[in-house]
């Protein structure tokens, strides 16, 4: 009986999905006339993956991520089972509807974790188990069984690097629980796979330490190998090239005949064989691939018992069973309105009963007895809900020069030394850069993660260093390999932790700044899963200025800006550093139940990760300020460091490390200039965000909604002139003079840096104390605007 249901609800998700994509496609109004898209070739060849999956092997405690083009399928399983509504499949990938990928911050059903930037929803899954085995170790109240961390893997998506480089680090953490299902169709956007990937696949998996499992032929292809003349069917299927399979599957059974004769037939018993079946039963026997056969899905599932990472590779039929299997256009094709009429027909759906949950279902009631019985939907909605840790006050270290990379250092070190609840929760982590980005500290003091004691061979040979590298389940430091992809990956699955695994984790990850880039892709993906983590680029800017161009970052201000779901800051002090870090590790924990701040307009309430842009230049410290007024607007993003006079001609505003020399350039011009004022600036980013927030509120109509940026401006003289200064490029902080309409010159760093000295780098540049000075002459004399 249970085949029989999971039989029933393979077909109904394969109608409900392409009916799905073909209302928005044909039967919603259009409003561009341009195509709506939705990929039912590619729902299609997953329909019995997912059946067999969701409905027979998954537990409520596994997590999934979806394959993004079998979206619509996810989408109609969770309506089959009453966690999606009807009017969001109406508008599917329309405004409102369910999303085009799987989403779990915009769809209102169970989504795991998003997919759509192909090979990251798969990789994070081996991250998210090792994040489970972190959280495991650590003997903390809660008593939950370990979940399965499954992915749904189009075979194109292998040719994505991530994939491999998540492969790699899944190896050295010893990786389990782990599962990936690759749907092996051999069609991708723009052709046919290439021959034997499959064998590749294999090896590259065995090599990394998985099992893998082929998932070839169906049930009713096994049951006729067993026939007389089955074995010659199944070496001319084994045989034959992924071009001619998927072509033949087009042109279906007559042509499957012609072919199947031609190259087996007077072979007396192979002949019998196919002279057994009608046109219809030898297409279906054909395209009967173990990944097309529910039956044989759910076998397969349900035999694996231990927790070794599990590849899967289940062949299939791009399109399987639509009119539009197999042909090679078919990925962003879609079935026309007379071949889906068609198909409606024999598919027995009745006009006007299209959007029905049972439509065609004989035994109704049985069939939703067996859905209440699901194990994976028995629990209903699985978000968990980490409990809120307590931050205490985060005091900066007592140094009178120190750089802000060695400041955070010693600040998460004295956290180290503690065990408040704050200090238990940290987790670090960090592309082989550990030690230069000044984890070292905190990693002797509080180990590294591993799920077995490992000795440092160092330490028990009595070896000086100033390195302990040990390794024990208590450990607080995830060490990775160069990969900043893998880095970004698993921030956002130790930042999702509260919610997958009901633990909250305060995740903090270092890279070097420019490197940044290097895993934009996984980054920009955590924040739009709203993952919640800490993120220090350090050393940063041509500051770095030993280490040359490669290693110097210029842009990074700007995407800590364009960023959604990350706050970025540059702090220049020490002080500054120590309040954003307090403020950042309650930030991360709000969860946007609280009221919108009418101080900032920001949309702080709904908390999210921080980026905070660090610098390795020692740099004076201003002495003991705890002034509310320097406190707050160092979260919102600048204070007045020299606050402007009534009749000031000039303002220098400045951003993270170049702060001694908008000082020094400050205290130049001082002797020949009035009331001048410096801005220090911690973000501009959240600087900029809520004066465009502002905006946007006043022209609602509400006018008493004034930014923190136009407060600070407020007093100064219309003929003010602005000159903004940063270590990384010059439109970080240029915007400023749009504020109140102060004419403004912006310096900065536009070009690839090369070795030197700071100073040597910074005259090139432009950004030194007498380059300030000069930039200043000329805005004044009215030379620059």
């Amino acid at each position: 009986m249970t085949v029989l249901h999971l039989k029933t609800i393979e077909q109904r998700l394969l109608w409900l999905s392409h009916w799905m994509i073909h209302h928005a496609n044909h039967v919603r109004p259009k409003v561009d006339g341009i195509k709506v898209g939705g990929h039912q070739a590619s729902s299609a060849s997953m329909v019995s993956i997912l059946t067999a999956l969701y409905f027979s092997a998954l537990r409520p405690e596994d997590r999934v991520a979806v394959k993004p083009h079998a979206s619509p399928v996810f989408h109609a399983m969770q309506y089959l089972m009453g966690n999606q509504t009807r009017d969001k499949l109406e508008a599917f990938r329309g405004f409102g509807g369910a999303q085009s990928y799987p989403s779990r911050t915009k769809d209102t059903d169970d989504v795991d974790f998003s997919t759509g930037s192909v090979g990251l929803g798969v990789a994070i899954t081996s991250f998210a188990s090792i994040v489970q085995d972190y959280v495991q170790a650590k003997n903390w109240a809660a008593d939950r069984p370990l979940g399965r961390m499954v992915a749904l893997v189009g075979d194109a998506e292998l040719d994505e690097g991530n994939v491999y480089e998540a492969l790699q680090e899944g190896w050295k953490n010893d990786l389990r629980n782990c599962w990936w299902i690759i749907d092996y169709n051999r069609q991708s956007l723009d052709g046919i796979v290439r021959e034997g990937l499959f064998e590749r696949i294999e090896k590259i998996f065995a090599v990394f330490g998985w099992n893998v499992v082929r998932v070839k032929y169906g049930a009713l292809q096994r049951s006729a190998f067993e026939e007389p003349g089955g074995t010659k069917l199944r070496d001319w299927i084994d045989a034959c090239s992924n071009q001619e399979y998927a072509a033949l599957t087009f042109m279906g059974g007559a042509v499957w005949r012609k072919r199947l004769m031609n190259d087996l037939g007077d072979q007396g018993d192979v002949s019998a064989l196919i002279d057994r079946r009608n046109d219809r039963e030898l297409a279906d026997l054909m395209e009967n691939l173990g990944g097309n056969c529910v039956t044989t899905m759910a076998e397969t599932f349900a035999a694996v018992r231990d927790d070794s990472p599990t590849c899967f590779l289940a062949y299939t039929i791009k399109g399987w069973g639509t009119p539009i299997a197999g042909h090679k256009d078919n990925h962003g094709g879609l079935m026309t309105k007379t071949q889906f009429a068609q198909w409606q027909e024999h598919m027995g759906v009745p006009a006007g009963s299209e959007w029905e949950r049972l439509a065609t279902v004989k035994d109704a009631p049985a069939l939703e007895a067996f859905l209440r019985d699901v194990s994976f939907f028995a629990e209903g909605r699985r978000r968990f809900d980490g409990a809120k840790i307590t931050v205490p006050r985060v005091a900066p270290p007592g140094d009178r020069t120190i750089s802000s990379q060695m400041a955070f250092g010693k600040i998460l070190d004295e956290i180290g030394k503690g065990s408040s609840d704050l200090a238990q929760r940290i987790v670090t982590m960090s592309p082989d850069v550990t030690g230069t980005t000044s984890l070292g500290a905190w990693v002797n003091r509080r180990k590294l993660f591993a799920r077995a004691d490992q000795a440092d061979a160092f330490i028990k040979h009595k070896i000086p260093s100033t390195a302990k590298w040990e390794f024990a389940p208590e450990g607080q430091h995830i060490e990775l390999g160069i990969a900043e992809m893998n880095l970004f990956l698993l921030l956002g699955a130790a930042g999702l932790s509260h919610s997958l695994l009901g633990e909250r984790l305060i995740p903090i990850g270092t890279v070097y700044d420019p490197f940044v880039n290097r895993g934009l892709d996984a980054l920009n993906y955590a924040c739009y899963q709203d993952a919640r983590f800490m993120i220090f680029g350090t050393p940063s800017g041509v500051t770095l200025a030993p280490e040359g161009g490669a290693h110097q970052s210029i842009g990074t201000p700007l995407i800590g800006m364009s960023q959604d779901g990350l706050s970025a800051f540059e702090p220049a002090f020490a002080d500054e550093l120590a309040v954003i870090m307090e403020w950042a590790f309650e930030y991360l924990q709000r969860d946007g139940k609280d009221d919108l701040d009418e101080r900032t307009w920001l949309r702080d309430e709904t908390g999210g990760s921080v980026y905070l842009r660090l610098s390795t230049n020692p740099v004076g410290q201003p002495g003991t300020r705890a002034d509310d007024a320097f406190r707050q607007g160092t979260i919102d993003g600048a204070y007045w460091l020299k606050t402007p006079g009534p009749n000031a001609e000039v303002v220098i505003a400045y951003q993270g490390a170049v702060a001694p020399e908008a000082i020094q350039a400050a205290g130049m011009l001082g002797e020949g200039r009035r009331d001048i004022g410096v801005l220090a600036v911690t973000s501009a980013d959240r600087l900029n965000a809520g004066w465009l927030a502002a905006q946007r509120v006043r022209s609602r109509g509400n006018k008493r909604a004034i930014a923190h940026v136009e407060q600070l401006f407020a007093a100064l003289p219309r003929e003010c002139r602005l000159l903004t200064v940063i270590d990384g490029h010059p439109l970080t902080l240029s915007w400023l003079g749009s504020v109140a309409g102060h004419k403004t010159i912006p310096l900065g760093v536009e070009h690839f840096g090369q070795t030197g000295t700071i100073g040597d780098l910074y005259a090139h540049f432009g950004i030194d104390s007498h380059s300030i000075v000069r930039a200043v002459g000329e805005l004044t004399a009215g030379k620059a605007i």
